[in-house]
């Protein structure tokens, strides 16, 4: 993505005054929505309150709801922002968006489900067993998503390598819709359910006043780990130098001695198995999967790498945790008081309204992009 640099002096044009406008409008909502939040707080029954609640007083949020939609936006993003790292990995290297990676999440989720069901019909899903049983599990949704990763290099994009960047990406939609229809063959349109978990797997715990669902704090800590794990392997180990040096030129990559094909495989590997961990995450928290169930979560973690910066590792996992946040928080601190109806129908929309007011605010994500020398040129 470039972005053009209005000479100094030069006079603006009617689309300058339109995004303009476009950012004062958004970022005076945000205002107005976070004022008429802290003044209901305060007075439920103030004037402002009343005129957008039709003459009724307005809902004062508790501070158990706060820290509820705290810790569920955080988590909920820790799965996106890990999603996210598989598009910015791609994207570093290749240069191009892989729109099937949803479906490598979707596949991993899957994998968990199949994986979990019979543990359950084998009586591991309870009780002391319960952890090796989604140890396993976890391990099996990696690899199924890396094995589909690599597998989708190698078949779809590798033979387009060096073409027009519009060419893979048509191709991934492709791919997104290939995998999406074979899984509803094999299984069926209906969304599977995963086994109900051990009781303390749902259980509140008590964490710095933070009362937090067990499979939450798993999610976080999982998370954590993983994204700790992989800057670890990009930043410290040979194979995590040849990716960055690949990213950065490839042919300058190979004169040094660099296998290029197998670093690009290794990208799609890694990215994969962020999205196997995403995967059986997401199933264990909201514990069921469809054959879609990565169309919308893949979407909206390509938001997050963009919010984030494109190709930033770090930015990716940070878009992420706050996409989550605000799809979580924003309805009900900035819409609800403002008077919009059914708010926590409009997620979806504040996750896209914050990629649009981004991208106005500063066009190369909050932490900036990592583009290859060919990009920045």
């Amino acid at each position: 993505m470039t972005t053009a640099v209005r000479v100094k002096g030069a006079q603006r044009t009617g689309v300058d005054w339109f995004l303009l406008g476009l950012r004062i409008v958004l970022i005076g909502t945000i205002c107005v929505g976070l004022l008429a939040f802290i003044a209901q707080q305060i007075d439920p029954g103030n004037a402002f309150a009343k005129w957008t609640h039709d003459g009724e007083e307005a809902n004062r949020l508790s501070r158990d709801q706060f820290q509820g939609l705290l810790v569920t936006g955080l988590s909920q993003g820790a799965m996106y922002g890990l999603i996210a790292l598989g598009y910015s990995m791609v994207y570093g290297v290749l240069g191009f968006i892989n729109f099937a990676h949803g479906e490598v999440f979707m596949l991993g989720a899957f994998s968990g489900f199949i994986a979990s069901v019979k543990l359950d019909e084998a009586g591991y899903w309870e009780g002391n067993a319960f952890i090796p049983a989604v140890l396993f599990t976890v391990v099996l949704a990696i690899v199924v998503s890396t094995s589909a990763a690599v597998v989708m290099e190698r078949v779809a994009y590798r033979p387009l390598r060096g073409s027009p960047r519009l060419i893979p990406l048509i191709t991934s939609i492709g791919v997104s819709f290939f995998i999406q229809n074979a899984v509803i063959v094999l299984f069926g349109p209906g969304a599977k359910g995963y086994p109900q978990p051990p009781e303390w797997f749902s259980k509140k715990y008590s964490i710095l006043s933070f009362e937090i669902e067990g499979s939450k704090i798993i999610v976080l800590i999982v998370a954590a780990i993983s994204m700790a794990g992989l800057w670890y392997f990009v930043e410290r180990t040979k194979t995590g130098k040849a990716m960055r040096a690949v990213a950065e030129d490839k042919e300058i990559a190979a004169l040094m001695g660099i296998d290029v094909n197998k670093t690009i495989v290794t990208t799609f590997a890694v990215g994969g198995a962020m999205a196997g961990i995403a995967g059986i995450l997401w199933g264990l928290l909201f514990k069921s999967v469809i054959a879609t169930t990565g169309f919308l979560p893949g979407i909206k973690a390509f938001t997050a790498a963009v919010v984030g910066g494109v190709g930033n590792l770090g930015g990716a996992m940070a878009g992420g945790l706050s996409l989550g946040t605000a799809e979580s928080m924003a309805p009900l601190m900035l819409l609800e008081p403002l008077g919009v109806n059914g708010v926590t129908q409009l997620r979806d929309a504040v996750a896209f309204t914050l990629l649009i007011l981004v991208l106005l605010v500063k066009p190369t994500g909050l932490f900036g992009e990592r583009l290859s020398a060919e990009d920045r040129a």
